[in-house]
């Protein structure tokens, strides 16, 4: 790269459009990061520093062998990432989850970047579509996009296209549910709009039945349940009609979800064919792999803790083990199943390449390794090399593969790493030729997960760094 090779944009210094900075800066390519801190003020942030923890200090567990998100940490950490070398510095007791002092985590990225030779740090407020002559763009503003800049990008892609609230509805890994109780049926037989489920047309849900006993107490346990209270900020945010959480569906009556998202019509239970269940919770197929099914209409303000108790007591639901559990909050995100490229450019706007919470990852590690990849991709196309995204069997390229195809776009929300965005591994066998079984086999798969993750990423980097020598 020469002098007068241009820049490569970044709006905003959060999670992700830091570390897409650092990236492009340790490829050799300049950069001009733009930050309205502290010029324009957010409601959640207190300081104009890059990469401020607003919400916690945990970026989870960092036990890359048998956990999803401890991989993403390794993998992020063995491609270069700012976020994980500022994490070892401001490392705070956690056990084994990796948790930092937000202070000491925010300074030293932004020392860091402020002092690349390559990097120019612009003060203020993008506030449309940047002008045509920046020709590669990395937009990573996070959940509190401005006002301005959330309605250019809302006018640019279609207004249906940008959400502003988040509602979430509980997502469960498919092996967890009890077949055995619960079936495969559309209501009616009727085939959905998009991909059916694995079980063929007009079977594109998993029902679970309830009885009026189970679903009085559901009720009952809905309303008293404990839940969580907006921030400050979020309390402007109204609901909307289309995603009112289930508790509040359940205070404006108690038959209210019999007659939505769990009225039991057009079902038939093949395990009771003459017992009409009284109430039916829905599952729908969340993503093109068939691990992972959203609970229909379930988006809730319940704490986490409650969820799993609660909803633990619907038939067919007793075991089961959520990738995700819901909420309902203020963000801007985009529905990037259907506006990104496999490489995160905006496909009716190559130029521009979105990172970060924006695109529909949920959690400050998936931010920064969706930033990780912008950056990467973005130094290939400046440099002119290849623009080759992560092996779909690593943590980093399933995230990716997610956001950008992967998940159902009619019913896309933000999603935290998981292992049921992962192709399924093959677990080895004993000496014996057998596979492992009872309290062996979880942390046999989830090593499997791992191991053929930091193997294929290996693979992935080693030609990428010889590429940009």
């Amino acid at each position: 790269m020469t002098k007068d090779t241009p820049p490569v944009h970044i709006v905003g210094a959060g999670m992700a459009g830091s570390e897409a900075a650092w990236q492009l800066a340790q490829a050799g390519c300049p950069v001009v990061l733009h930050e309205m801190r502290p010029l324009v003020k957010t409601d959640a942030h207190h300081t104009d520093g890059f990469a401020e923890l607003v919400c916690s200090n945990s970026f989870r567990s960092d036990d890359y062998e048998l956990n999803a998100v401890g991989l993403l940490h390794e993998e992020m950490r063995r491609a270069g990432s700012i976020m994980m070398e500022a994490a070892e510095v401001a490392r705070v007791p956690a056990g084994g989850a990796l948790a930092v002092d937000r202070d000491i985590f925010s300074d030293y990225v932004t020392k860091k970047l402020t002092a690349h030779p390559l990097i120019t740090v612009e003060r203020g407020e993008v506030d449309g579509i940047p002008p045509a002559e920046w020709d590669n763009v990395i937009i990573a503003t996070g959940p509190l996009t401005s006002d301005k800049l959330g309605k250019a990008i809302s006018n640019l892609t279609g207004a249906d296209e940008l959400a502003f609230f988040d509602a979430i509805a509980p997502i469960v890994y498919r092996d967890s549910i009890d077949m055995s109780v619960c079936w495969f049926q559309s209501r009616y037989d009727k085939e959905s709009a998009g991909a059916s489920g694995p079980a063929g047309a007009g079977k594109d849900y998993i029902n679970c039945p309830m009885t009026r006993e189970q679903y009085d107490a559901f009720i009952e346990a809905l309303l008293a349940g404990e839940k969580t209270e907006f921030k400050d900020w979020e309390k402007s945010t109204p609901y909307f009609d289309g995603c009112l959480p289930i508790e509040v569906m359940a205070e404006r009556g108690h038959e209210t979800l019999r007659f939505g998202p769990m009225k039991p019509v057009g079902l038939t239970n093949p395990h009771a064919p003459d017992v009409k269940p009284y109430a039916i919770v829905q599952l729908r197929q969340d993503n093109a792999l068939g691990t992972l099914y959203n609970m229909v209409g379930f988006q809730t303000k319940l704490k986490h803790g409650e969820q799993t108790r609660i909803f633990r007591t619907i038939p067919g639901l007793e075991n089961a083990e959520f990738a995700r559990l819901g909420g309902l909050h203020r963000n801007t995100f985009i529905n990037s199943p259907n506006l990104l490229d496999g490489v995160m450019r905006l496909k009716n706007d190559p130029r521009l390449r979105f990172a970060g919470q924006i695109t529909g990852v949920e959690g400050y590690v998936e931010s920064g390794a969706m930033g990780l990849l912008a950056g990467r991709f973005a130094a290939a196309e400046r440099q002119g090399r290849a623009v080759t995204p992560p092996p779909r069997t690593t943590a980093l390229g399933a995230l990716l593969a997610h956001i950008t195809g992967d998940a159902n776009a009619a019913t896309f929300q933000p999603m935290n790493v998981n292992f049921g965005l992962f192709p399924e591994p093959e677990v080895p066998r004993d000496e014996n030729g057998k596979r492992p079984r009872g309290k062996a086999k979880a942390p046999a798969r989830k090593r499997a997960y791992t191991s053929r993750a930091l193997r294929d990423l290996e693979g992935w980097l080693t030609p990428q760094a010889e590429a940009a020598e």
